[in-house]
């Protein structure tokens, strides 16, 4: 390559530093954090639309939760709490645990709801959850066909995670207000109760961290059932306290929208409405495939660091072609297509600008032999300098890499589709979390 010109200090302060090729290499994320927030500046809008086509399949758990805010509310204020004072009708002589009761009746209604709720929600999770992996990996996306492929590919794991997580929250919220409604009522054993309300909720926060990881192994790894729960429990003890502080970054607008009032309560629900729900799997799937490059990945022979810059060992260019195995299928079909439609006649060759004397000879309104004659040469005149200057420079560097890159990624698709036509059976799932 030759060697750049020097400027001078005025150009380089007019031009400014983004001009220069090692400020653009700086730019680039070289870790997870740096490469959240590139994403979240760079794809903000994406994620906006990404977060408003999640929403659509969280409204009946949205609903479910205020339609129970609401009934609870109602009941607080009809109830026969005033039996007795010359208000309340009809009289009820004995109200010691009637509010729980009716809470716990309540709350079987509302808290099973959940679970249906929860799996409508799933399918917005599932495709939302792979177009920002996608994002994470640093490949292009295509919003509404990714989300409807994603659902495709990843709901039956997203699936499991929900069911696993609502039906956990249903069976402990039963048995802390059966445990309130007991104490209530002067049952014995009142501690034991209390500390079999106070484990079923410690249940519920482990189930969410499980919950998570469960949601981020689904959409990355092909795994059965039983594998994706088990990998998400080791994965959840293994990483505990980074799971926990990512856990509590990623869910603050939650408990700012449910566990606030007034105006720290509107800004958390506008918040979830339009990028709470892509916040939380941006920060949570970023931060998954920082713990999959560091004990997942190298066991099973994927490279680390996908979606990063390596600024100490450049890419091999040879790379660049090939389509990676993880690729999304809608980059694969693009690179098919642009295969298919075979190489720009514009690029892979040089042409010859018309820059010189050299012109086709004009025919006079009365002309002879001797005008064809000169015209039949001043085309091949010109042809043979077209010939010239495409042999001169058919080994420019432009033409050579586009030539290559054709070339290889025409033979990695054509090697991928005979790949799939030998496979007669599915790829067994990975063997996860292996001691390094």
């Amino acid at each position: 390559m030759a060697d750049r010109e020097k400027k001078g200090l005025v150009a380089r302060w007019l031009e400014g530093k983004e001009r220069s090729e090692e400020y653009a290499r700086s730019t680039l994320p070289t870790n997870r954090w740096s490469l959240f927030w590139d994403i979240l500046k760079g794809r903000f809008g994406r994620l906006v639309l990404i977060n408003l086509l999640m929403l659509v399949t969280f409204l009946p758990l949205i609903a479910v939760i205020v339609w129970r805010i609401m009934g609870i509310s109602a009941q607080g204020m009809i109830g026969p709490y005033g039996a007795g004072l010359g208000v309340g009708y009809p009289a009820i002589p004995e109200l010691v645990g009637y509010a729980e009761m009716k809470l716990f009746q309540a709350d079987l209604l509302f808290f099973a709801l959940f679970i249906p709720a929860g799996a409508i929600a799933a399918l917005g999770i599932s495709g939302g959850g792979y177009i920002i992996r996608n994002l994470i990996w640093t490949e292009g996306i295509f919003v509404a066909n990714d989300f409807l492929r994603g659902i495709r590919r990843n709901y039956w794991n997203v699936l499991e995670a929900v069911l696993v997580l609502t039906v956990l929250l249903f069976i402990a919220r039963t048995m802390g207000n059966l445990a309130d409604w007991l104490v209530a009522m002067g049952a014995d054993g009142a501690g034991w109760l209390i500390a079999s309300k106070v484990v079923g909720y410690i249940f519920v926060a482990l189930g969410i961290l499980i919950f998570f990881w469960m949601i981020s192994l689904g959409i990355s790894y092909k795994q059965g059932p039983w594998a994706l729960f088990r990998n998400a429990v080791v994965m959840t003890i293994g990483t505990f306290p980074q799971t926990v502080f990512f856990a509590i970054l990623a869910t603050w607008p939650v408990f700012l929208a449910m566990f606030t009032s007034g105006l720290f309560a509107v800004i958390g629900v506008i918040l979830l409405i339009f990028l709470g729900i892509s916040y939380m799997l941006l920060v949570w799937l970023d931060y998954s495939q920082w713990a999959f490059d560091r004990f997942i990945n190298p066991t099973i022979g994927v490279a680390p660091g996908r979606g990063l810059y390596n600024k100490d060992k450049p890419k091999d260019p040879s790379q660049k072609a090939a389509p990676a195995a993880t690729d999304s299928a809608a980059m694969r079909e693009y690179r098919r297509l642009i295969v298919a439609q075979g190489k720009s006649k514009l690029v892979c060759r040089p042409i010859k600008p018309i820059d010189d004397d050299l012109e086709v000879y004009q025919l006079p309104e009365s002309f002879s032999r001797e005008d064809l004659e000169k015209l039949r040469e001043s085309k091949q005149a010109i042809e043979e300098d077209t010939r010239a200057y495409e042999e001169e420079h058919k080994d420019d560097e432009r033409y050579v890499e586009y030539n290559r890159q054709f070339e290889e990624r025409e033979r990695a698709l054509k090697e991928e589709d005979d790949d799939k036509k030998k496979k007669k059976k599915k790829p067994t799932p990975p063997k996860m979390l292996n001691k390094r």
